[in-house]
């Protein structure tokens, strides 16, 4: 495993989970990407409510069946990393969608420790 610890960059992915890459939903294919690129970690989120530029609002209701909720890919990684992937994430993200980075502090990145049980 490849440690990161200190000063790194947040990488933040948010797009609708009705969009799609080669028939496959295009998050699953952006973590793919992201995976055989070697970055340390993705983890995806699934949104309950949101809105974009056009202002509708999505959102999970009994009543109606739920389309277009946000999903959002964070990865934090070298600077280095994050910039050479950048391009490959841009290329599939096509129209629509943010793509955004920020600063992050990373203070743990470490496997889980066994547990006691041996288990």
């Amino acid at each position: 495993m490849r440690g990161i610890e200190g000063e790194q960059v947040l990488l933040r992915i948010i797009l609708s989970e009705s969009r799609s890459h080669d028939r496959a939903p295009l998050y699953r294919r952006l973590l793919e990407v992201l995976r055989a690129e070697g970055l340390a970690g993705t983890t995806v989120l699934k949104g309950v409510a949101g809105f974009g530029h056009d202002r509708h609002l999505h959102t999970v209701m009994l009543e109606v069946a739920a389309q277009g909720l946000p999903i959002v890919l964070e990865v934090v990684d070298t600077p280095e990393r994050i910039e050479q992937v950048l391009p490959k994430v841009d290329a599939l993200m096509g129209d629509g969608g943010i793509v955004m980075t920020e600063r992050a502090r990373v203070i743990r990145y470490a496997p889980p420790r066994p547990s006691a049980s041996g288990s």
